[in-house]
């Protein structure tokens, strides 16, 4: 808690002016393009919701005494856009334990759309604008593949407002380890944006939820200082770390 409450110090004297009233806004994005089968769909909507309350996220959602702001998409094709989980302020476990029940129990809009992921960071750089003011803004996209539909990511960061947001990825690793060859890479050099910007890895979607696990303790308890460095914004992400 002393870590973060340097930060929100940090924070406040960077902008004062500015009244925030959450340290981050964590938009989390799940891929429903037609390459994710029914199963599979299903692993990672329980996998998501599974990971919101387990013991070490939980902890990481409540170890500032600011809360977190979070929504959920789901993503695919050019229309294929979707929010889930509108902005909702955890401010308690019950809090929690009722936006991961609400993942859960969503169900699927779409699933013969290809994967538009510039148009999916577009989406989530407008449901940006609608958060509540924090300290921070996180979004948070997981696919099994690369862009393959309409403009790309670099197109979204040329056009749409994320100079004060951080992309972070999951790649979801097909069992033939194609992935390792192309996939991420691409995550790496194409998607992940900002400052401290980092790329978890799931080897299948059996592995979804622990390495959503990973990824929610990591940004919820980092304190991304960098991001309040005069000029640090829109730079290139730092390599991406690697989980085994």
């Amino acid at each position: 808690m002393i870590r973060w409450l340097t930060a929100l110090g940090l924070a406040a004297l960077a902008n004062p002016l500015r009244a925030e009233t959450c340290r981050l806004a964590l938009a989390l994005a799940m891929d429903i393009s037609t390459s994710v089968d029914a199963n599979e769909d299903a692993l990672q909507r329980q996998g998501l919701a599974a990971a919101l309350v387990a013991p070490e996220v939980t902890e990481a959602f409540f170890s500032s005494p600011m809360p977190v702001a979070l929504a959920v998409y789901e993503w695919s094709g050019r229309s294929t856009q979707r929010v889930i989980l509108n902005w909702t302020m955890i401010n308690t476990q019950a809090d929690l334990l009722a936006a991961a029940t609400t993942v859960q129990q969503s169900i699927r809009s779409d699933s013969s759309s290809a994967t538009a992921m510039g148009y999916a960071l577009a989406f989530g750089a407008t449901l940006m604008q609608q958060a509540p003011p924090c300290l921070f803004q996180t979004i948070d996209l997981s696919g099994d593949g690369s862009n393959n539909d309409g403009y790309g990511p670099d197109s979204a960061y040329r056009h749409f407002p994320f100079q004060d947001t951080v992309v972070n990825g999951l790649v979801i690793n097909a069992a033939d380890f194609e992935g390792e060859l192309y996939l991420i890479p691409f995550f790496e050099n194409n998607v992940l944006h900002g400052s401290g910007a980092f790329l978890e890895i799931a080897q299948g979607f059996e592995d979804f939820e622990r390495a959503m696990r990973r990824k929610l303790e990591r940004e919820l308890t980092g304190l991304q200082i960098g991001a309040l460095q005069e000029g640090t914004r829109g730079q290139a992400p730092r390599k991406s770390t690697k989980h085994p």
